[in-house]
């Protein structure tokens, strides 16, 4: 079969690469890729967001499958169309990637149906929100609506910063249009865990766990950004954790957009907090994480098209999702001053000694081709991945690797799954 993967990162990269391997696929596209992804398949260069020339381009190549990667053509209805011109593909429609498209709905929905998360509150109006938080306990978090690549969250010590908070989302628009409503939730403490999951509209299977490290610096210290690492599966995820969420998070969620008129077909990742009192919903994602599907992809046993296929097709439920009895960890080599602002266009030495080395893998983020030449081409350049037979194998197989790739400007946190020591 021909399959078109839309976005350009190293999600996008790791769904390719995972693809390739099934005998199902003949020919891959990608719009509009990177540089890493070009090694399994054709990148053509047309925008996530240009609806009209994704859509020419998959009835022009007769594309038999498309698979959405990014959040912003999903929340924007780029399932929807691919549809309308009779293409199967895989990702929520409009209607049900809302989920992660406005963290309002996502806490009212669970409000409703019980699913276990932070108390909050949304609002429209900045001085609402202003006298809201004279009253409120500290610290707290205030939550841009819409999307905003992973960073409109702000945590709050004081009033002082949650009011100058308010400003940055509401007034002064640093988030855009996902700051015209906001939320407010208590903050919470615990060990987070993410959990991704395959749906098809009834059905859910979950995947092996992961944990995220969103800060820039060492120590959880600096800007939130897109994600700088992550490792898999996490400790913290027992056995007791998992039947919990399995009964009142997983199913209740895809129960809950079902009973809304919002059938869920796709990956759902569930960011949960696991608090004194039990594991909570930190938010709601409507696709697969990066990076954490760089940890998780090259971990599973099963063939991703069938998988995906029966998420289209309802019959998920038939679907045995096995995982490798190992682990992998993901560390971020990104642009020095990320996520703030950077240099492009260095060149990148060392990556053809992934090629030499079994369970090694080098996801591109940010790159693309110049001149014959591989070069940095964004704030997260790569993310460098390995396995292990466990956690501090995986991690310490990952850090040396990291040693392989050089670039001017490179820069990455030193502490990915440090908290494995602490399991």
């Amino acid at each position: 079969m021909k399959v078109l993967i839309v976005g350009s990162g190293g999600r996008e990269h790791a769904i390719a690469a995972s693809a390739a391997k099934s005998s199902k696929v003949e020919k891959m596209y990608c719009a509009p890729g990177n540089a890493g992804i070009e090694e399994f398949a054709e990148c053509v260069p047309i925008g996530a967001m240009e609806f009209e020339k994704l859509v020419a381009f998959a009835k022009e190549k007769s594309i038999d499958l498309c698979i959405v990667g990014m959040d912003d053509p999903l929340v924007g209805g780029l399932v929807d169309e691919m549809e309308a011109a009779g293409i199967r593909t895989f990702g929520p429609r409009k209607n049900a990637a809302i989920l992660e498209g406005s963290k309002a709905f996502s806490k009212d929905l669970m409000k409703k149906y019980h699913i276990p998360t932070a108390a909050y509150e949304n609002f429209t109006d900045p001085d609402a929100a202003i006298a809201y938080l004279e009253t409120a306990k500290f610290p707290i978090v205030l939550k841009a609506d819409g999307l905003a690549l992973g960073k409109g969250v702000l945590i709050c010590q004081n009033f002082e910063e949650a009011k100058e908070g308010v400003r940055t989302i509401m007034l002064d628009k640093k988030f855009g249009t996902a700051g015209n409503e906001m939320v407010i939730e208590e903050f919470m403490t615990g060990r987070e865990v993410s959990v991704l999951s395959f749906v098809d509209g009834k059905t859910i299977k979950t995947m092996t766990s992961a944990q995220d490290h969103k800060r820039a610096g060492d120590g959880d210290t600096g800007l939130n950004t897109g994600g700088m690492g992550t490792f898999s599966p996490s400790p913290f995820y027992t056995k007791e954790v998992e039947e919990f969420c399995s009964e009142h998070i997983y199913q209740a969620t895809v129960d809950a957009m079902a009973a809304e008129g919002r059938e869920f077909k796709g990956v759902i990742f569930f960011g949960l907090m696991l608090t004194e009192e039990g594991p909570k919903v930190l938010e709601y994602n409507a696709r697969f994480g990066d990076p954490e599907a760089q940890v998780v992809l090259p971990r599973m046993k099963n063939d991703l098209i069938e998988v995906v296929e029966a998420c289209i097709d309802g019959t998920l439920d038939q679907v045995d999702l096995q995982f490798e009895d190992n682990a992998a960890v993901c560390v971020v080599l990104a642009s020095e001053g990320y996520p703030v602002s950077y240099e492009k266009g260095f060149p990148i030495q060392g990556l053809e000694e992934f090629n030499k080395h079994e369970g090694y893998y080098c996801f591109h983020a940010g790159t693309k081709l110049q001149d014959g030449q591989i070069v940095t081409n964004g704030g997260r350049v790569l993310g460098v991945t390995a396995k292990g037979k466990d956690l501090k194998e995986a991690r310490a197989n990952a850090y040396a690797a990291t040693e392989w790739v050089q670039f001017e400007n490179k820069y990455m946190r030193h502490d990915i799954g440090k908290a494995i020591d602490e399991a």
